[in-house]
């Protein structure tokens, strides 16, 4: 698998100008370094963070595996006070567990109610927002959501894409980071947003023969990295230590191109649902045909799909 390194930029930050006039037209991801998040970076040892919020009830992902896997559910929700969540996320094995004592934690933080509320650091943990400044390099009406999460170590999260841009803040930690171009699609066997592609380092090439052939980006983010994730870029995640991170969406669309119903940014945009729907319409109607006048008349929409929207111009 061809593998390029995400260029690394800004070693004493990048200022607002420069992202938007240099880096972010490109549609590509790149770190940012030496940006200026505040007193997070410092302050937020595991005593820190576990006496910051006390004891408030957070819900987390538990697995007894290191590769999570969102398609086979490969894990289980649990509650914990925040403080002991913490403690326990730090641990190598626990004395206390839920499933075995060597099992891995992951927090997504959620909006007040899941369903229906986006999540907001700046409301679910007061405390700890205090303590991060966040790169605004967008208009305060594209600010979608701000999410923090806590991994521990050697955790890994299954490759997906996100319809928003968005930061991935690192502020404790080091977590190494794979991406697959949008124009990867095709061998990444997807369901939904998700890749079934769960061990990108050692594939399975007999179920997914095709993914050798998606070329990969990755990079090393270390504590105070920031990493541009543009909208529709697969990533997947692994955490290499215990870490704290804050992801940033925005809404760099018109506000109606997205599902109003979308609380975590991976809903694809109306219009996009609205096609797929059409698109299966169409291959139904082609099932009334026999099977040599339906490849025929297949090929044929896949060549108008091809001249009508496909790009040549990716990097």
């Amino acid at each position: 698998q061809e593998q390029t390194v995400v260029p690394v930029v800004g070693l004493d930050g990048v200022t607002r100008e420069q992202f938007l006039r240099d880096i972010y037209p490109r549609r590509k991801p790149v770190v940012l370094k030496g940006m200026e998040l505040g007193t997070c970076t410092t302050k937020w040892t595991v005593d820190y963070l576990s006496q910051a919020e006390g004891s408030k009830e957070v819900k987390i992902h538990v697995s007894v595996v290191p590769q999570m896997d969102f398609l086979s559910k490969n894990f289980v929700y649990r509650t914990l006070p925040f403080d002991v969540f913490v403690r326990r996320a730090a641990e190598g094995k626990h004395k206390e567990y839920f499933l075995s004592e060597e099992e891995k934690y992951y927090l997504r933080s959620v909006g007040e109610d899941a369903r229906k509320d986006i999540a907001d650091i700046r409301k679910e943990f007061p405390v700890l927002a205090e303590d991060v400044q966040i790169p605004e390099y967008f208009e305060k009406e594209q600010f979608f959501s701000s999410v923090f999460r806590i991994s521990s170590a050697g955790l890994q999260l299954w490759t997906h894409y996100d319809v928003m841009d968005n930061f991935l803040i690192q502020i404790t930690g080091k977590k190494r980071v794979v991406l697959y171009s949008p124009q990867e699609a095709p061998y990444l066997y997807l369901t939904g947003t998700k890749s079934e592609v769960l061990d990108v380092d050692n594939p399975d090439l007999e179920k997914y023969p095709l993914f050798v052939r998606a070329k990969r980006y990755q990079c090393l983010l270390e504590a105070g990295d920031v990493l541009f994730i543009p909208a529709l870029w697969f990533h997947n995640v692994v955490s290499e230590e215990f870490g704290v991170a804050v992801n940033v969406f925005w809404k760099h669309l018109p506000a109606e191109s997205y599902d109003k119903s979308d609380t975590y940014g991976n809903k694809d945009p109306t219009a996009a649902s609205r096609a797929m729907q059409i698109l299966d319409r169409a291959l139904k109607t082609l099932e009334e045909l026999p099977e040599e006048y339906r490849d025929f008349y297949a090929r044929r929409m896949v060549l108008r799909i091809q001249k009508k929207a496909y790009r040549n111009d990716y990097g």
